[in-house]
């Protein structure tokens, strides 16, 4: 394996498929690269799995008997222990509606099937860095964190990436972990226009995930570590 593909930093990593074949094909190319791999072949026991060990990524097959990965996912995004782990679904539907549905439960990102290990593998370590780089600025920025909902953070946000006081609101949630439905639920929108707006939010931070776009928004709240996460 080219070297430039291994991780510096390995993590873990648990893969979620009914298909044993899909299962060893990823678990071998992660062991690879350096992780430790977790498997589960259903919904539940994922669940119960990352109970056992908490994981740094998920791979999560989509369509699954039972409990399918969107269902596995909202469940995960509901409890606090497991709300900031970075699902990748993997999916075979090439419907657009299954694309917004897997972001709309906490989904960070997705690869299509047939899978194709070098594309799975840039991806989780590109989440796995952007996961870290935002645990590390909330740790060390968790004053700015809480003062999201201050005025004169909305109009920093707002001034800085031209944000209307829905989209700060909207992004707010978000790096709190909560999930689209979630978020709707609470400021009384729908699902998909929660995600229209953060849409427009990822334009406007020139960012394609939920997590950079909270680092991006942390970073605005403490200037210091803005040249790390500019990295994204």
């Amino acid at each position: 394996m080219n070297v430039l593909t291994r991780s510096t930093e390995p993590g873990v990593v648990l893969i979620v498929d009914d298909t044993p074949d899909n299962l060893a094909m990823l678990s071998d190319a992660l062991d690879d690269a350096g992780y430790m791999v977790l498997v589960a072949l259903d919904g539940l026991s994922a669940l119960n799995r990352v109970q056992r060990r908490r994981p740094d990524l998920i791979l999560l097959d989509a369509m699954m008997p039972g409990l399918d990965g969107f269902e596995t996912c909202r469940r995960l995004k509901a409890l606090p222990a497991s709300a900031d782990i970075p699902v990748v679904f993997m999916t075979g539907l090439t419907d657009s509606k299954h694309v917004v549905q897997g972001f709309e439960v906490g989904g960070s990102d997705y690869v299509t099937k047939p899978i194709q290990t070098d594309e799975v593998l840039a991806r989780v370590a590109a989440h796995l860095r952007t996961s870290r780089i935002l645990l590390s600025a909330r740790a060390a920025t968790q004053p700015s964190v809480l003062t999201l909902e201050d005025e004169p953070a909305h109009k920093l946000l707002s001034a800085r990436f031209q944000l209307t006081e829905r989209e700060v609101e909207v992004l707010r949630w978000v790096a709190c972990g909560k999930t689209n439905r979630d978020i709707g639920d609470i400021l009384g929108l729908s699902p998909r226009t929660v995600n229209k707006h953060l849409e427009h939010v990822y334009v406007k931070l020139g960012v394609e995930t939920r997590t950079a776009a909270t680092s991006v928004a942390l970073a605005a709240m403490s200037p210091s570590r803005a040249p790390m996460l500019a990295t994204f």
